[in-house]
């Protein structure tokens, strides 16, 4: 009888939880590049980080990671990586300066970037594909199973390193090598202008660049600079995510559907999440998205004792029932 009722008692868990939004979300990384590509991870500080924090995805595989509830941080993906006699570990661009595969720090630019907030204000997810830190490679982030108006396919699936501008280009081996990558003016540079910092440390007073127009031209939906945020945070309720690298035309054009018709990935690799240190994070959301409001955290508790407790009380009347 009690091998029935803990049989029982595992969906019925499952389901409460799910409902109150204590399953984390997953993360399905696809690589539809030429090429290698080793993705990094950053955890938001004072959150759980993911388990792994970097790794190598060779062309068509895919990894599936799993965040923890409430989860803040940014994911990109590094290029032209190698180790040297040394066994020091070294990326182009990407670079998270470990000197390992996995990170311990943020993403040297230039990098395409995809961020997120799960479970923020209201229950819902922020998240955003920024250039706010240049651009590297063409980057598709899909909702899956979400719900809500903002809920929606984003990314910059154009390739900008052929048309980026001498002064911002990043090449593969001195100025006439492979671009592969492309600045932003504020890396480049390093003027308030550009950075939104000192005197131009306010919206109201940084404006959107040349440069930063010229991205905004191409990929619509990301974030340009540092107070793009109108039309380049997104939110969704409930939802996983694909992440792809080098996205097909096709592949962008359906996933907008919710129909992702990119090569079929190689392997399938699942990460579980385990709590360490906290790390560092400076995205482009602001502070009133990057952190999960009271009532959201007072409303997910409640809903996990209230699980808890329904469990409970069938578990003792099956019980009961046993013992007479």
């Amino acid at each position: 009888m009690a091998q029935v009722t803990a049989l029982l008692l595992v969906p019925l868990l499952t389901l409460l939880l799910s409902v109150s939004g204590v399953i984390s979300t997953t993360f399905t990384i696809i690589n539809s590049c030429d090429h290698t590509v080793w993705p990094g991870i950053l955890s938001n500080a004072g959150v759980p980080p993911i388990s792994t924090t970097g790794f190598a995805l060779q062309k068509g595989e895919s990894k599936i990671i799993t965040a923890p509830t409430s989860w803040g941080g940014r994911l990109w993906g590094r290029t032209l990586c190698s180790l040297d006699s040394t066994g020091n570990f070294t990326c182009l661009t990407g670079d998270c300066g470990s000197g390992k595969l996995e990170c311990s720090g943020f993403g040297k630019p230039p990098a395409t970037l995809a961020e997120f907030t799960l479970d923020g204000g209201e229950g819902l997810d922020f998240f955003d594909v920024s250039l706010v830190d240049g651009y590297n490679l063409p980057m598709l982030v899909v909702p899956k199973g979400g719900t809500g108006q903002n809920c929606t396919t984003i990314g910059c699936v154009t390739d900008l390193n052929d048309s980026c501008p001498s002064e911002l280009k990043v090449t593969s081996s001195g100025t006439e090598g492979t671009s592969v990558g492309c600045k932003s003016a504020c890396e480049a540079f390093g003027q308030p202008q550009y950075c939104c910092s000192g005197a131009y440390a306010t919206p109201d007073v940084c404006k959107p660049s040349t440069y930063s127009q010229r991205f905004k031209s191409a990929c619509p939906q990301a974030y340009s600079y540092a107070y793009d945020d109108r039309t380049s945070t997104f939110t969704c309720a409930s939802a996983d995510y694909t992440i792809t690298f080098c996205p097909t035309p096709n592949t962008s054009k359906k996933a907008s559907q919710g129909q992702i018709t990119a090569s079929t990935p190689k392997t399938t690799t699942t990460e579980t999440p385990s709590v360490n240190s906290a790390m560092i994070y400076e995205g482009a959301l602001g502070e009133s998205n990057a952190s999960p409001h009271t009532r959201g955290q007072v409303s997910g508790s409640h809903a996990i004792v209230a699980a808890l407790s329904i469990a409970l009380a069938i578990w003792r009347s099956w019980h009961c029932r046993a013992l007479f």
